[in-house]
């Protein structure tokens, strides 16, 4: 992995993290750089950066409550994630993680050439999402 993308992951993961860079616009610039997929993990606060050689990024990701809820509830991950879709008034990427905690997600791992995310619980329940289809304004996930 070549130093431009090891900047170009933190600079997604920082604007992300600050709100400055929606879920469509990490996918391009992560793939114009030639990752094929991130995983954040919530309980170790981390996030890794793979490439298609297998080379992979550790980053650290701001941490913090809540803990991940035992019981997974899709329903309210679902509820999380429409509003990040939509940008509903208010959202801010820190807001999704403790609310994606608090319905019992562990994490997820985003790939970019299955167009989806894989949410995934302490007891390994899932949830998949496909990647939304922008029409019109930009979305984020």
């Amino acid at each position: 992995m070549n130093a431009d993308q090891k900047l170009c992951a933190q600079r997604c993961l920082d604007g992300a993290e600050r709100d400055k860079r929606t879920f469509p616009e990490i996918i391009a610039d992560l793939t114009d750089a030639g990752f094929e997929s991130y995983a954040i993990d919530f309980r170790r606060a981390s996030a890794v950066y793979y490439l298609p050689s297998g080379d992979s990024l550790f980053l650290s990701t701001h941490g913090g409550e809540p803990a991940v809820a035992d019981r997974f509830d899709a329903d309210a991950l679902q509820a999380a994630i429409r509003e990040a879709q939509t940008m509903a008034p208010g959202y801010t990427y820190k807001g999704f993680c403790e609310k994606a905690k608090a319905a019992g997600c562990a994490g997820y791992l985003v790939s970019f050439s299955g167009g989806r995310v894989l949410y995934f619980g302490r007891s390994a329940e899932t949830h998949v999402e496909l990647f939304p289809q922008a029409q019109g304004p930009v979305l984020a996930c």
